[in-house]
């Protein structure tokens, strides 16, 4: 459920609380993949304002928003009108088996609500080099085995990122961006692969009221659940909410975020000038 929250433009964080920093729990050395690098975008990010929100949400783990105003400031100064691309770093399973990353493209128009981001998650088997894509259900993920038009509408954002590996290297978390430029709409998805089973579910809080939700890390407490803080726009506190994979949402006060995982970013990553 998508919800009016914060207003997509270049606008302060709407929220921050320290003690949700999750712990992050890093593995020893790999082997990174050797994957070719991409030709990278001659693209300045003075363009931007210094005040240029890092993430809408204010997240811990923060979609490359920087990137996607000055995408569209550059936009406005040039007349290269195909899409432009992001390649979000790779993290690595504990084991150093497998690596996530995400492609990000970002679709112009003259207004910025008629601009749409979308994005494509792979999952890379670095001892095989084999590559698959996790896709999310929520309301404006684009999923190439289902036709839905609201990810396709002007303005929409559905930004997908690997956020933590479980402790074991089994599971997969991921971070579900959703919003709408110039409107108020924007909130937070969970994605978890089940690397046992190959199966992919899509959470986020139920039966509870909020506006917002922050996706924070896997439960310290619960480790088969997700944390979310969940409010309302304006309100002082926002509270700590424990999600499992069937949606049930639980009050979580006592329970801490942490991530694992070890983050790498190869040559290729960051703007792209072309896939």
């Amino acid at each position: 459920m998508l919800l009016s929250t914060v207003r997509i433009t270049a606008s302060s964080p709407t929220w921050v609380e320290g003690d949700d920093v999750p712990t992050v729990m890093i593995p020893t050395d790999y082997a990174f993949s050797a994957y070719p690098p991409l030709q990278v975008a001659d693209l300045s990010l003075d363009m931007i304002e210094p005040e240029v929100a890092a993430d809408p949400l204010n997240s811990p783990h923060p979609i490359p928003w920087n990137w996607v105003m000055a995408t569209y400031v550059e936009f406005g100064q040039s007349s290269y009108t195909e899409p432009r691309y992001y390649r979000s770093p790779a993290l690595v399973s504990p084991d150093g088996e497998y690596a996530a990353y995400s492609r990000i493209q970002m679709y112009m128009d003259q207004n910025l609500y008629g601009s749409r981001v979308t994005s494509v998650m792979f999952l890379e088997n670095l001892r095989t080099g084999d590559l698959q894509t996790i896709t999310a259900t929520s309301p404006l993920a684009g999923n190439p085995f289902n036709d839905n038009e609201e990810a396709y509408q002007p303005g929409a954002i559905s930004i997908l990122i690997p956020v933590s590996w479980s402790e074991g290297g089994d599971r997969l978390l991921a971070r579900q961006f959703e919003g709408l430029f110039s409107t108020s709409e924007a909130s937070d998805y969970g994605v978890v692969w089940d690397r046992i089973h190959n199966r992919t579910s899509t959470v986020s809080p139920t039966r509870i009221q909020y506006t917002n939700a922050v996706l924070l890390g896997w439960s310290t407490l619960y480790p088969q659940q997700v944390l979310f803080r969940a409010g309302t726009l304006g309100d002082d506190h926002w509270p700590l909410w424990a999600v499992n994979y069937d949606n049930e949402t639980t009050l979580a006060s006592e329970d801490r975020p942490v991530v694992y995982g070890q983050t790498q970013a190869p040559v290729w990553t960051g703007p792209q000038a072309k896939w």
